[in-house]
């Protein structure tokens, strides 16, 4: 279903790939927008290691959501690292690609859940205050899961 990499010799292992995933504070989605177009957008996101879920949060109402609850299928990816080396004529990265489903979180004790990951991951430093916040938007916000039907990723080696 899905296409093996090419230049397997370039593969993170699956910690770095989780490290990437758990350190990246954002990254492109990618859906199927209006007309067939494929439509990106950079969001900032988290990764849950608990579950292996991706949580986005976003407005209620958006050109995301509308191409979301048209087709389920994204992909999502992150860059970690990007350097050019001049004398090399090439890039060194590290990037990882999610494809995956997404789909809109109704539950209320699912969306506070990634809320508080979230906050874990954004604002440390500021637990009490993280709470009073969830309280107050958490019904504003829309918050997406996406489940990662397929992960590849790319690596070169960095000096």
């Amino acid at each position: 279903m899905f296409r093996p990499m090419r230049r397997n010799d370039k593969a993170l292992s699956e910690q770095e790939t989780l490290e990437l995933l758990q350190l990246c504070p954002s990254g492109v989605l990618a859906v199927l927008g209006d007309d067939g177009y494929p439509y990106t957008v950079p969001i900032n996101y988290v990764y849950d290691e608990e579950n292996g879920r991706i949580y986005f949060h976003c407005a209620k109402v958006g050109n995301k959501l509308d191409a979301i609850r048209r087709c389920d299928k994204v992909s999502f990816c992150v860059v970690g690292q990007d350097k050019v080396v001049q004398q090399e004529f090439n890039t060194h990265f590290r990037s990882v690609i999610v494809f995956g489903r997404a789909r809109i979180v109704e539950d209320d004790a699912r969306r506070r859940h990634a809320l508080r990951c979230f906050n874990r991951e954004l604002s440390p430093d500021y637990p009490e205050e993280g709470e009073r916040e969830i309280t107050i938007s958490r019904e504003r916000v829309c918050i997406v899961e996406v489940e990662p039907e397929h992960i590849t990723d790319k690596g070169m080696t960095w000096e």
